[in-house]
């Protein structure tokens, strides 16, 4: 049958990597929702850019990183960016008394599940011989948080806001370093054919 598709052809399928850069970048626009929806909430705080140092610094690994490197690399800053959205689901928490129910909520929950999705997906592609950063440590939600409980509420709306922040800038990078892994992976493949 002539212009039916050879069974022998193979189905063009996204790669793990190509699936892993779409996951975040839909985490990416995830978190930048869930940044608009905490501003709405405590409106106060659209005055108020949080400065300071980053929240997650990493060790760089060696000198002149290939790109399964950097997929290592950010895979341990969203490592720590999971443990400051833990910390920061059980502080608010127990702020409320209680878990609320609303869209900043329900995407606070999305946002964890879809990290955790990435977290593993990226690891699967790093367990394919990428290499990577040495795993950081887990972090431990009382890692300087006397500060901001010993200053008040305030600053703990600003601590949610840097956590937030933090979550925007790595999603973005993990974004970008997935996208340039799958196109070098995607054209070695096509050198192949």
């Amino acid at each position: 049958m002539e212009g039916a598709a050879d069974s022998d052809t193979p189905v063009t399928e996204r790669s793990a990597a190509d699936r892993a850069a779409a996951l975040a970048r839909l985490l990416h626009r995830d978190c930048t929702r869930l940044l608009e929806l905490y501003k709405e909430r405590e409106s106060f705080l659209s005055q108020h850019a949080p400065g300071g140092e980053r929240l997650v610094t990493l060790a760089l690994c060696p000198e002149a990183l290939s790109t399964g490197e950097q997929v290592g690399h950010v895979r341990s800053a969203l490592r720590r960016c999971m443990g400051l959205l833990e910390c920061l689901i059980v502080r608010e928490v127990e702020e409320m008394g209680e878990e609320l129910e609303g869209e900043y909520e329900s995407l606070r929950k999305t946002v964890r599940d879809r990290l955790g999705h990435l977290l593993h997906s990226t690891g699967a592609l790093l367990e394919e011989g990428e290499g990577g950063c040495p795993p950081s440590p887990p972090l431990q939600c009382t890692e300087g948080q006397d500060e901001v409980e010993a200053s008040g509420s305030f600053a703990a709306k600003i601590w949610t806001y840097r956590v937030l922040l933090e979550l925007i800038h790595w999603t973005d990078s993990a974004s970008q370093t997935l996208h340039l892994f799958h196109s070098e992976k995607h054209g070695q493949q096509q050198q192949l054919l």
